[in-house]
């Protein structure tokens, strides 16, 4: 098992505590689910719309260059924030603020005006959150199971992450979430960067069977995005029928096992907690 998991999901093994979710919460009924697959792509579309994180994209990413690394970065940060215990997901949080700290320089907002731009800058960190966790519950609204609570207390709970993440009272309820988005939308600014994001998206290179099944993948985030995402980005919904095909794709992973590796380790590290609280409840008795 060693050999087949990367070492930061074997760290998860490690903790005090069950984390800021834990079994049982909306944020792992989500971000641990298969839909997260759609999920990531929908974010990383919805986030080319503001002018602003698009900058810091086009110039400080290396996702032209290693897809897979960067991409692998992402993962990395929400499987630690969601199931790893309190202090990884803070030491987490507070690495990719650290890499942002470089991530700072100028942009031509929609009106055309010059604007500074830094990837740690408060508005541009909610914007980027708003756009993940929508992207996320949008995603499972489509494709997942039951979510404890609802969709609102998956917005509610992932708002701790926004506030590790260093955004100020992310909204707490899907319609806030959405309203808040929609506000977003004025400051959205469509141009060859961003469309030459969008290309990339669609077709990222990645190798073996990723790569045949990724088509289906986009095709399934473009089909549930809002339709004036689509429209702002220059997308189409597909004429296939991309939602029942993803579906079936993602009924096909249900075979491998409901739990990923990251809550397989979490569960792991979460039963040896309650084994050794047993065990001193025991020697006190």
């Amino acid at each position: 098992m060693r050999g087949a998991l990367p070492e930061w999901t074997i760290a998860l093994a490690q903790g005090e505590d069950a984390g800021y979710f834990g079994p049982g919460s909306a944020v792992w009924a989500v971000n641990g689910a298969p839909p997260t697959l759609i999920a990531g792509i929908r974010a990383l579309l919805l986030q080319t719309l503001h002018p602003g994180a698009m900058a810091g994209v086009h110039d400080h990413s290396r996702y032209h260059h290693d897809p897979i690394g960067r991409l692998d970065g992402t993962v990395r940060w929400i499987a630690t924030t969601t199931f790893g215990d309190r202090r990884a997901a803070e030491a987490s949080c507070a690495m990719v603020t650290r890499l942002h700290v470089r991530v700072r320089g100028t942009y031509e907002d929609a009106a055309g005006v010059e604007q500074p731009y830094s990837a740690n800058d408060p508005h541009l960190l909610r914007w980027v959150h708003d756009a993940f966790a929508e992207a996320f519950i949008g995603a499972h609204e489509v494709w997942g199971g039951r979510i404890p609570g609802g969709a609102d207390a998956y917005v509610r709970e992932w708002a701790r992450a926004g506030r590790l993440m260093g955004v100020e009272d992310p909204p707490e309820t899907l319609a806030d979430l959405r309203a808040e988005l929609a506000g977003f939308l004025v400051e959205a600014k469509v141009d060859e960067r961003v469309r030459e994001a969008v290309r990339f998206i669609r077709r990222p290179g990645l190798p073996g069977l990723s790569g045949r099944v990724y088509p289906i993948l986009f095709g399934g985030a473009v089909a549930s995005l809002a339709p004036e995402h689509r429209r702002l980005l220059g997308l189409k919904r597909p004429w296939w029928p991309a939602v029942a095909l993803t579906r079936i794709l993602l009924l096909g992973l249900l075979v491998l096992g409901r739990q990923g590796p990251s809550e397989r380790v979490a569960r792991a590290r979460i039963a040896r907690l309650a084994a050794a609280d047993a065990a001193a409840a025991d020697a006190g008795d």
